[in-house]
């Protein structure tokens, strides 16, 4: 297996992981509390990597990483959840799906990379196969909904360029870059849940294993792969890895909640995967120096949290 291929496969496990998020909070956590789930993962792994690393930001990466940690996890989980709640997940999970278009107009406007047929080919038919898995018939449409869901993906894809375009310190690895996002971002969605939602629900011990879940394997870990991928392949190579989300949580249903796949749903999935393994073939090359950092693919996306609920027929 080659350098780029090895780093590509556990690129690709950080959406294959955000594909179990649907079923842990279905039948882990409380019920319509997704602001506190999304501050119960992004603020604790954030802290834990702090203390492992032991590595805080300087200088002009005291703002770059809160940004960073904004784009990728402060906005990106508020207008996640707003566009779930506003749309039927397929509906959610569609507009999410454009996440890829928005990082090719991003990448040849920040880093220089010139759109390409094939990228743009690949994005679109990526698109196409995860309405075809998660879409349902007379799915309706909301204003506000729709520009959440997009603002979202936008959110996402630009955490990606920028993520390519500032780099990293000089002796700061990855992990400490994820530790220091997911701080940030954590920081933000706080206010944002208590205001929304109140103070944080009672929980019992499936509740906290949930939740440890989600912080540890779900998000620290999974989004240390993410971001490490960044650094190391094209942010179109990366963000074309996002359908595996939906698609992990389309065969997850499946298989654990007895969810029927039926031949749409199959072709779906085919042209999806086919289509993010299309974008992982050549593509522009960075150099080490200019990587690092976050993302966001499709959860992590409205794949993490609606999408998912739509792929098992589950309504809020």
């Amino acid at each position: 297996m080659s350098r780029k291929a090895a780093v590509t496969a556990l690129t690709a496990l950080a959406p294959i992981s955000w594909g179990s998020t649907y079923l842990v909070t279905t039948e882990f956590l409380p019920p319509d509390r997704p602001l506190f789930t999304g501050l119960m993962r992004a603020l604790p792994a954030g802290l834990l990597l702090l203390a492992v690393t032991r590595k805080l930001p300087r200088g002009a990466w005291w703002w770059k990483a809160a940004v960073l940690g904004g784009l990728n996890i402060g906005a990106f989980f508020p207008l996640l959840f707003l566009a779930a709640y506003r749309l039927p997940g397929g509906v959610a999970a569609v507009v999410a799906s454009v996440g890829p278009l928005f990082v090719v107009g991003l990448a040849a406007l920040f880093l220089g990379d010139r759109p390409t047929v094939r990228s743009v080919l690949t994005a679109v038919a990526a698109a196409f196969g995860v309405s075809l898995v998660v879409l349902k018939a007379g799915a309706a449409l909301d204003l506000v909904g729709v520009v959440a869901g997009l603002l979202s993906a936008l959110s996402m894809s630009a955490g990606t360029v920028f993520t390519k375009r500032w780099g990293k310190p000089h002796g700061v690895g990855a992990l400490a870059m994820t530790g220091w996002q997911l701080t940030a971002g954590g920081l933000i969605i706080l206010p944002i849940a208590l205001l929304v939602e109140g103070a944080p629900p009672a929980l019992d011990s499936t509740g906290l294993l949930g939740y440890a879940y989600l912080a540890l394997g779900n998000t620290a870990v999974s989004y240390f792969l993410w971001f490490r991928g960044i650094e190391r392949l094209s942010a179109s190579s990366v963000t074309l890895l996002g359908p595996l989300s939906p698609l992990t949580a389309a065969v997850i249903g499946w298989v654990a909640l007895g969810q029927a796949l039926g031949p749409v749903q199959l072709a779906g999935m085919a042209l999806a995967f086919g289509a993010t393994v299309v974008g992982q073939l050549g593509g522009p090359r960075h150099p080490a120096v200019r990587t690092s950092g976050p993302f966001t693919s499709t959860e992590r996306n409205i794949q993490e949290y609606s999408v998912n609920r739509e792929v098992s027929g589950v309504r809020r």
